[in-house]
């Protein structure tokens, strides 16, 4: 039975004068699915409930920084206690501090780091000084991966090895992108030709170690520590982008899980607690080419804003406990199995996956290694899935090309609640 979206339809259409599109990140207008998006008025732990009332299991989690699931008892403190004490500084604060050496903790490889607002930032900042460090120009990144919107970053053109990237955006000028190399993921050999064709030009390689951002496409065995391998041999630096991954599919992120360490990585999402947040860091000998430190500029009136850096430790101080993290992840890969149960038992062609808390699954028969093969995959069926899934409580990303998030409010109960509606769904489709 449909449910009654009447307030959803009604704010949307009011929204739609006011922003482009009715919202204010294009995911969010449901252009992947069809149909009218939720206007949400509330949520706690694994639920959200919308503006009429209709309540959902959420695997979307404000895409991802959620681990402790929403409205999480100490994180609400920590951001009302901080905010009596006041809002923004524009100063320093012991909190700083205190995240930074937590992070490290568990991060190890950022010797050094540097907070900002957005994990877009963290990429535009990690890449300008990437080529500052090594006096090159030219990076590498992969099609289908994103890294925030940075006019450099917003490119996906080129299948052939080497192909100096086309803008991927109108606004975005050629000389903005035209040292950006977009290649395939998941395939090193075109990666070592781009970096002998260019062997003293590229300045870095930048990677999500776990692909988030064309569906969840996770890394062939081998390929992380082969891009490791090239960077050193050809002076180039890797950076791993972890806004995503960090603390999501190991609690040393993928850097932790793969054994491969990066000269530098970029951060965002969890290290807020859903609050506006990044960082960068990597190699104290990379990151003191900073200013004040160095002579490569960034700068942020709100870096490190007290509100965010209170609810990020609130949030890593509970994620790092013993079992809360394990019990999480551990809640997913039953969530992605009995969903590739319940495809193979009504003869769907179903690719999916897991990693740590997220998973990922593609209506199609090709094995998902790239964007290319993420691409075969039926949209339709995904709309009607989703849709589906909607009429029966469960909110899952609105797009075929966005990986889902499981938290620790996610308990058995939730996720046979999910797997009961997969069930019925799945046999519709």
């Amino acid at each position: 039975m449909a449910l009654s979206q009447d307030r959803s339809q009604e704010l949307f259409q009011q929204a739609q004068g006011l922003f482009p599109g009715g919202v204010n990140s294009p995911v969010r207008a449901f252009r992947g699915v069809g149909g009218t998006p939720l206007f949400i008025d509330h949520a706690q732990g694994g639920y959200i409930w919308d503006a009429d009332g209709n309540r959902y299991i959420d695997y979307v989690l404000s895409w991802g920084p959620l681990v402790l699931g929403h409205a999480a008892t100490e994180v609400v403190s920590a951001i009302t206690e901080q905010a009596a004490k006041g809002t923004s500084y524009g100063a320093p604060t012991a909190l700083e501090s205190q995240l930074a050496v937590l992070i490290r903790e568990l991060m190890p490889s950022l010797e050094m780091m540097r907070f900002v607002n957005s994990g877009t930032e963290a990429t535009m900042s990690v890449i300008r000084l990437a080529r500052a460090f090594t006096g090159r120009s030219k990076i590498i990144k992969f099609i289908g991966q994103y890294h925030g919107h940075a006019d450099l970053l917003l490119v996906q053109a080129g299948s052939g090895v080497a192909t100096l990237g086309l803008p991927d955006s109108p606004g975005v000028p050629v000389g903005s992108t035209q040292d950006t190399i977009s290649l395939p993921f998941n395939d090193l050999g075109v990666v070592e030709a781009a970096l002998a064709q260019y062997p003293d030009q590229i300045a870095a390689v930048i990677v999500e170690p776990v692909a988030g951002n064309m569906g969840l496409v996770l890394p062939q065995d081998g390929y992380l520590q082969g891009l490791r391998d090239l960077t050193t041999r050809y002076g180039a630096l890797l950076i791993f982008d972890e806004v995503m991954t960090g603390f999501r599919v190991a609690m040393g992120g993928a850097q932790a899980l793969y054994s491969v360490t990066p000269d530098l990585t970029a951060l965002g999402k969890v290290i807020g607690g859903g609050l506006p947040v990044g960082a960068y860091g990597g190699r104290t000998e990379i990151m003191k080419h900073v200013a004040p430190s160095g002579t490569m500029y960034q700068a942020g009136t709100l870096s490190g804003n007290p509100l965010a850096m209170a609810a990020g430790l609130a949030t890593l101080r509970s994620w790092s406990q013993s079992g809360v993290f394990e019990r999480a992840a551990t809640a997913t890969t039953q969530l992605i199995n009995g969903i590739r149960e319940i495809a193979a038992a009504n003869n769907i062609s179903l690719q999916a996956a897991s990693v740590g808390t997220m998973f990922g699954f593609f209506f199609t028969d090709t094995p998902v290694i790239d964007y290319a093969s993420a691409k075969t995959s039926d949209v339709a069926r995904f709309a009607r899935c989703f849709h589906a899934l909607l009429e029966r409580g469960v909110y899952i990303a609105p797009s075929q090309f966005e990986a889902g998030f499981v938290s620790a409010a996610h308990d058995q109960e939730v996720i046979g609640a999910t797997l009961h509606a997969f069930t019925e769904v799945l046999a519709l489709l």
